[in-house]
């Protein structure tokens, strides 16, 4: 059964939907089974796989509000092993029709649990908010990654996040776990990068990533062509960045020992 990962923080701009685009496609070129669910109404997980968000029939709105099943309407991606259950501007609508439901922070669950035994790694991209469906991929999720992008606001709003976190450690999921913090858009340069590195890692000492994503040119214009790094350009920074936190991923999960001279790729 797939382990479920979710990527969130309510700050936007933080590279979470570039991780969970990058990391879902890294992990299938390892060749693991990954099931990518775009939990986010901008729909840019989706788009970023080249899909058109405007065109998607059937997707995460659907399962969650009418009961749709999502074996059928998962779209598959250029790289083998790696579906998408997409997402357009429908989701926003979502929470105001789940307000009624009895177990209406479960409903995520419920769909994820129509597909999960396919895959090895289930990978959900939050929005940028602590919203209904937010809460709902928490409350699905075995663990959660949380992007923190190296800039001067980095740690402003992480208490928030936190705080949800143990709400739904408390009442609705008491499995999941931090699966790591990622510092990302990185700069080796400036003193700015390096301090914020240091000051998450002082925090939250080995729940940090020893994976640093920096800030790269491919990387920010990959999603224009409907590519993941790995797909637009193998030999950048970019795609070695999010190869090594596949990794480390697979590392933290028992699924893979490598020793330390080799643990990542330069």
């Amino acid at each position: 059964m797939a382990k479920v990962i979710a990527l969130a923080n309510q700050k936007g701009g933080v590279g979470k939907t570039t991780s969970a685009i990058n990391l879902a496609a890294s992990l299938a070129v390892l060749e693991y089974k990954v099931l990518l669910v775009d939990a986010d109404p901008q729909g840019n997980a989706s788009s970023g796989f080249g899909f058109d968000v405007n065109n998607i029939k059937v997707g995460l709105y659907e399962c969650l509000v009418d009961d749709a099943d999502p074996t059928n309407n998962l779209l598959k991606t250029e790289i083998e092993g790696l579906e998408i259950l997409p997402s357009n501007i429908n989701l926003v609508g979502a929470e105001i029709e789940m307000l009624e439901q009895p177990n209406r922070e479960k409903m995520m669950r419920g769909v994820l649990e129509k597909v999960r035994d396919k895959y090895d790694f289930v990978l959900i991209d939050c929005s940028p908010s602590l919203g209904l469906i937010t809460v709902n991929a928490l409350t699905a999720a075995d663990s959660v990654i949380i992007p923190v992008q190296c800039e001067y606001f980095a740690l402003e709003g992480l208490g928030k996040l936190l705080n949800t976190i143990k709400i739904i450690q408390n009442r609705l999921n008491p499995e999941l776990q931090i699966e790591g913090f990622l510092c990302t858009m990185y700069d080796s340069r400036l003193r700015l990068s390096n301090q914020v590195v240091e000051e998450v890692r002082r925090h939250f000492e080995d729940m940090v990533f020893e994976t640093l994503v920096a800030r790269n040119v491919k990387l920010s214009e990959a999603p224009s062509y409907g590519k993941p790094i790995v797909l637009y350009d193998a030999t950048s920074n970019g795609s070695t960045n999010y190869l090594n936190l596949a990794r480390e991923v697979l590392q933290k999960n028992n699924l893979t020992t490598i020793d330390n001279e080799s643990k990542t790729i330069e």
